[in-house]
């Protein structure tokens, strides 16, 4: 097919904005930026805007879930309507379709439509020729938030002598905690004869196919949780004489999320956890000192730390928490510590004492030894535990993570070895 003649352009390809996503249960975590975690999908998105207009985009793509439902109230729509409208200004077009959060079903409230920003049909396929840059644009949203029929069979031919573009909200050939939503596979839509697929709807950036035609998920454009880490934004593409010759994934978020494991089995004091700890803030952070830096941290290993943490609990959180004072010029918020410890003592030998230690190690690898034990015995004490964070205190037993469990069972076996050790050394119980 050709394309000759065609000149050189830039466009935005972005997916899965979120606006306004609620980001339930941050007033449960003492001292969280509430405001600017909730404000994150905002920024970023003005943030993609500012890009479009620096980089002189011809148009912005946007594949499905700008809003992450109905509406609260107009404020959400008049924010979005405002950075469409700075768009229009400065003469760049707006291509979106509707994906499952926000289907046509989801949006009751309405307002003014913007000039020159098209949202495709939720009936029927559309084409949207641009003459002038060589382009056409098919797309269709979803009438419904269960769309569970391959579109792309209903998309229309690609026009001869332009670089096509399918705008499509999918799950593709389906993605790990992503609903199975307008299924289809790489063969159809490679079969479809377009240049480039603006996919939306997966939240990890996904290079499908490298080119002819080109396929990418672009991610969210701002992570909303723990399990949403990294650099999160949009695809700044070039396309010269027709076909791609740039592509790049541009990082917009203003919270980017973290994971981060701290093994602690040769630190025996919470200055030497705080110390590690700040070491891999930092490297974690790298260049991207200008946003804030979300972390869910966990702490693993063979330890001293273990029995202190029995000892007083707390102590391990709240050393964590000390060293982000001390990770100088980076933005760090601890969303979360998990506590993966054991103490070090030859379990193995232990369980063979015919002590009252040795009961205790047998009882936990016996509560431990499947899932079903595990479960039964956390909700039979579930109202002992005085510590739990009160999400997990609320949640039904059957929906807990079961590393979670594991780690709420050490916990016990280590405060209660800590009572062991400090009778059988005649210090007594504090």
């Amino acid at each position: 097919m050709g394309k000759a003649g065609l000149g050189t352009m830039k466009f935005i390809h972005a997916a899965d904005l979120h606006i306004d996503s609620p980001l339930r249960g941050l007033d449960e975590y003492p001292g969280a930026p509430v405001a600017r975690l909730r404000g994150a999908s905002r920024h970023a998105l003005a943030a993609l805007v500012d890009l479009a207009i620096a980089e002189e985009v011809a148009f912005v793509l946007l594949a499905g879930d700008v809003y992450d439902g109905n509406w609260a109230d107009f404020r959400t729509g008049l924010f979005f309507r405002d950075q469409m409208v700075r768009l229009r200004r400065a003469g760049i077009l707006v291509f979106m379709v509707k994906g499952n959060h926000d289907a046509e079903s989801q949006i009751a409230k309405q307002l003014p439509e913007v000039d020159g920003v098209k949202v495709f049909s939720a009936q029927k396929s559309e084409t949207v020729d641009l003459v002038e840059l060589g382009v056409a644009i098919h797309g269709r949203s979803f009438p419904n938030r269960a769309v569970t029929e391959d579109l792309v069979p209903l998309y229309p031919a690609p026009l001869p002598g332009r670089f096509n573009i399918g705008i499509l909200h999918t799950s593709l050939n389906g993605r790990e905690g992503h609903d199975p939503y307008a299924p289809t596979s790489l063969d159809v839509l490679c079969a479809k004869g377009y240049d480039y697929f603006a996919l939306g709807h997966v939240h990890a950036r996904e290079v499908v196919r490298e080119s002819a035609p080109r396929i990418v998920f672009p991610g969210n454009l701002q992570g909303r949780h723990a399990k949403e880490t990294g650099s999160k934004g949009c695809e700044l593409v070039t396309v010269d004489g027709g076909v791609v010759t740039a592509a790049d994934h541009v990082s917009l978020e203003v919270v980017r999320w973290h994971r981060l494991h701290v093994d602690a089995s040769r630190l025996a004091s919470v200055t030497d956890l705080a110390r590690q700890f700040a070491t891999q803030a930092r490297a974690l952070a790298g260049e991207a000192r200008d946003r804030l830096h979300a972390i869910r941290v966990s702490v693993v290993g063979e330890s001293a730390l273990h029995r202190l943490e029995a000892e007083q609990p707390g102590s391990l959180a709240a050393a964590l928490q000390a060293a982000t004072q001390d990770v100088d010029g980076i933005d760090v918020w601890i969303e979360q510590v998990r506590l993966d410890l054991r103490s070090p003592f030859d379990r193995a030998a232990a369980a063979d004492q015919p002590d009252a230690l040795g009961e205790v190690v047998r009882l936990v690898d016996a509560i431990g030894a499947d899932e079903a034990t595990l479960r039964a015995w956390f909700t039979a004490h579930l109202g002992e535990m005085k510590e739990m964070p009160g999400a997990l205190a609320e949640a039904a037993p059957s929906a807990l993570d079961l590393a979670a469990l594991r780690a709420y069972l050490a916990d016990a076996e280590a405060s209660v070895l800590v009572q062991l050790a400090a009778l059988d050394s005649g210090e007594g119980v504090r």
